[in-house]
């Protein structure tokens, strides 16, 4: 599994510095390594400390990509808010069909009209 870099931000020039310099480099490393090892603990049997292990490579993973996990969290709202319309679109819909039931039903219950 490799690790994509996202864009950095222009408005973070330290950040930008350091990526050029190669310092955040070993935050990559670490996360890549740790998300290895908890795999290799997980198909070894190792469960809590391969959870455990993935926990921190993915906590690392996070800390050196805090910019998309801030655009993430700041998005989140407006996808609720689509799955929350969704959501009563959806029941709407079986409330008519649960309607429609109900008088399909009862017609048939009547039985036919004599003219």
């Amino acid at each position: 599994m490799a690790l994509t870099p996202f864009p950095k931000r222009a408005d973070a020039p330290e950040v930008e510095a350091a990526a050029e310099d190669g310092s955040s480099e070993w935050m990559v490393l670490a996360a890549s390594g740790a998300l290895i090892a908890s795999g290799v603990l997980l198909l070894a049997g190792q469960r809590r400390a391969g959870l455990v292990t993935a926990a921190s490579g993915t906590a690392l993973a996070l800390l050196d990509q805090q910019d998309a996990l801030r655009r993430w969290w700041n998005s989140l709202p407006g996808y609720v808010e689509r799955v929350q319309t969704l959501i009563g679109k959806v029941q709407s819909t079986v409330d008519d069909l649960a309607l429609m039931r109900e008088q399909i039903t009862q017609a048939m219950a009547t039985g036919p009209k004599e003219v």
